[in-house]
């Protein structure tokens, strides 16, 4: 079944769809970010202030390069991801205009989850992911935690439970860094790998906290 689930999902998103997707941190909404349409579907959903950026999801390190502009090293990214860490660079001229148009700069997931990352290789394009909840409420680890959405939503994959339901820390999300300044990092949200983040930030690779 995990072939007919990708690629009934990619069907979904390629059709202007919103889908329910399993991650390595919490459960996400996912659209297409170069389907302008659906991007406005999900803020709509949920609830979601328009000035608040949504993340892109890749399903390879290789594909960063296409829509940022990466100023650090290729190990550093392949370092941090796949995994539990957003990153925020500077976005390049492929990315939709639409996505974020307030701001030069655009996080990036790539999921330590094979489904979601075979669902972005699928897609082709960068997939716009948010946390499954509506906004201001707490992240989702199982499908029944978000059924106030599956009437808006094309599809639910369900994965299981993520991590412990019963740990506020399994509901984190990810840590979201700002590299875009060169030598510099910004701790944008804690989340549920900041220690290891750091450590590799700061002592492999020399980049020093810049102001939140």
């Amino acid at each position: 079944g995990w072939r007919e689930a990708v690629s009934a999902t990619a069907r979904a998103l390629l059709a202007g769809g919103l889908v329910a997707v399993p991650t390595d941190t919490v459960y996400g909404v996912a659209c297409l970010a170069q389907d302008t349409g659906a991007v406005r579907s999900i803020y709509r959903l949920k609830g979601r202030d328009g000035g608040k950026p949504l993340a892109i999801c890749l399903g390879d390190v290789d594909c960063i390069h296409r829509y940022c502009q990466v100023d650090v090293p290729e190990e550093l990214l392949r370092d941090l991801l796949p995994g539990p860490v957003t990153l925020v660079l500077k976005r390049s001229e492929e990315l939709n205009k639409d996505l974020n148009p307030f701001t030069s700069l655009v996080g990036v997931r790539i999921p330590d989850h094979s489904f979601v990352r075979e669902v972005a290789r699928a897609c082709s394009g960068p997939l716009a992911l948010t946390s499954a909840n509506v906004s201001s409420q707490a992240s989702t680890l199982t499908v029944s935690e978000f059924q106030d959405l599956w009437p808006h939503l094309s599809l639910i994959i369900d994965g299981g439970p993520i991590g412990d339901v019963q740990s506020p820390e399994c509901r984190l999300g990810s840590t979201v860094v700002d590299l875009s300044v060169p030598g510099k990092f910004t701790i944008i949200r804690p989340g549920c790998a900041l220690t290891s983040t750091v450590e590799i930030l700061r002592q492999k690779y020399g980049l020093v906290p810049g102001s939140s």
